[in-house]
């Protein structure tokens, strides 16, 4: 089978490599198609493809959508858009305007815990690229708030924690129109981290399905190996096709390198299953 990874981030969003340096690092460890996804941004698009080029990668224009779904933050992977689609450069260009609003928020939920200068620290960790919550979370381990970012993720920045700032991102139906208009396949990120009961998750699935979605991550860094099976049964029950993506961010920072996820379980059909030279 095919090393597939459709699902990481360069420095253009939250990542640790810039565009080429991913694609360099994917190479090394046996990649052969790749997607890059940055959040709500695809600025890096253009330099990975080069540089997937003169790696021998075939390479996939991505992008990953926030989405604000019943007060809870999704995120909708979009492959194979058109980079230059009009309607979709626009919308996530309104994303980004209010990521640095978001980001001044944050800042100011960490002042009142008494933790100060989180917002030009966040600034210097994101460099030219958009301020994520990453950004946030790698100053608060610089600074011994935490021993690393996933510790950060379990004590600050999400609901019921210091640096929890609400934001109302764009709707489900948005995001799946920007995907499908710029000839993409829309996918569900990482479902097994989204705090839903089994209703809700039905109705995302089946809503998100109505609007035209076409697939759900299945393995991706995120997933224990009971909810690869459980989102795999989802797909097939469904008619969803099966995504496979490690949501790589850096070297020590995510749970699986480029390329190392299991393969999908047996009997899923992959997003990639009608792509010129997968079939």
């Amino acid at each position: 089978m095919l090393n597939i990874d459709l699902h990481c981030h360069s420095t253009v969003s939250d990542g640790l490599l810039t565009p080429t340096q991913l694609v360099e690092h994917a190479a090394a460890r046996g990649v052969e198609v790749l997607a890059l996804t940055d959040h709500d941004d695809i600025g890096g698009l253009e330099e990975a493809r080069k540089a997937a080029d003169k790696n021998g990668v075939l390479f996939i224009d991505g992008v990953e959508i926030s989405v604000s779904w019943r007060g809870q933050t999704v995120h909708i992977v979009g492959l194979g858009i058109d980079p230059a689609d009009p309607q979709l450069v626009e919308g996530l260009s309104t994303i980004r305007q209010g990521r640095t609003m978001r980001a001044r928020n944050i800042a100011a939920q960490l002042d009142k815990f008494g933790i100060h200068g989180s917002f030009e620290g966040a600034r210097r960790n994101a460099g030219n690229g958009l301020i994520g919550r990453m950004h946030f979370a790698r100053f608060l381990v610089e600074q011994g708030y935490a021993k690393d970012v996933r510790t950060v993720f379990k004590k600050y920045l999400v609901k019921g924690k210091p640096g929890y700032a609400p934001h109302q991102w764009v709707s489900l139906s948005e995001a799946v129109n920007w995907i499908r208009s710029s000839g993409g396949r829309a996918v569900i990120a990482h479902p097994g981290r989204y705090k839903l009961g089994k209703d809700a998750l039905e109705e995302l699935l089946l809503e998100f399905q109505t609007l035209g979605g076409e697939a759900i991550e299945v393995v991706t860094g995120s997933h224990t190996f009971e909810q690869s099976l459980l989102f795999a049964n989802h797909s097939r029950r469904l008619g969803l096709l099966a995504s496979r993506g490690s949501d790589f961010h850096g070297p020590g920072e995510s749970y699986f390198d480029l390329g190392g996820m299991p393969p999908l379980p047996a009997n899923c059909a992959p997003v990639w299953h009608d792509w010129p030279g997968l079939m």
